[in-house]
């Protein structure tokens, strides 16, 4: 698979299998992610990778807490604008109704709209979760590196067979993932991962929201004028 076909195959898949991912693959895809590019090579990225028991645990206990009295979790960043507007948000609803149209829940169910968002922290039953933290002093520029980190993983991961969905839902949760993986106050929760192989029979796994085409987005100048 080449890059383009990866970057146009590349979805969050929100329904995987069983099959275990083997510890090799996960560091063959981390090894290739790690040359992404960042300012001054200071690489900010720091990684858990997590499976078996480990990863059951840590799910369970963010499932409950999720399920629970969220008022002592918050998010140790600001993810989203704190006053959408269009065309932003015209978007935003036209993802979000549309996954949930094709899951059949309905505008105002609130009980399966619940259900549906608590399957982020089973990881979408995927066997490894990835959560992804940077040191609180970095700046921006570090951050927009750590994004092309993440997709650099994305897109390993896509070359091997493998199916992936980012996870900035986890980031709330940040006390108990740094309890259960040992990370110490300090680093920022990014987002989670979840990695495996995606349920080709799962309904869910076939939304794609569409994507703005290119003179949508960019202008291109100079191309074609005589040097």
């Amino acid at each position: 698979m080449d890059v383009l076909e990866a970057l146009r195959a590349r979805g969050s898949t929100r329904a995987f299998t069983s099959r275990p991912v083997p510890a090799d693959d996960v560091r063959r895809i981390l090894d290739a992610a790690r040359w992404a590019p960042s300012g001054s090579n200071i690489q900010p990225w720091q990684v858990h990778a997590v499976a078996g028991d480990a990863r059951d645990r840590l799910c369970a206990d963010v499932t409950a807490a999720a399920a629970g009295d969220r008022t002592a979790y918050s998010w140790p960043y600001q993810y989203y604008p704190v006053d959408w507007r269009d065309p932003y948000l015209a978007r935003r609803r036209a993802c979000g109704w549309g996954l949930y149209g094709l899951l059949g829940i309905g505008r105002g169910d609130r009980a399966a709209a619940t259900a549906h968002e608590l399957r982020n922290y089973a990881l979408f039953d995927a066997p490894v979760g990835l959560f992804f933290f940077i040191d609180p002093d970095l700046q921006p520029g570090s951050w927009l590196d750590y994004g092309m980190f993440v997709q650099s993983v994305m897109l390993g991961a896509q070359s091997l067979g493998l199916a992936t969905c980012p996870q900035a839902a986890w980031a709330p949760f940040h006390s108990i993932v740094r309890r259960h993986l040992g990370v110490p106050d300090g680093p920022v929760l990014i987002c989670g991962l979840a990695l495996g192989y995606a349920d080709g029979s799962a309904k869910i796994n076939g939304y794609r929201p569409e994507r703005l085409a290119v003179d949508e987005f960019a202008t291109l100048h100079g191309f074609g004028e005589a040097s």
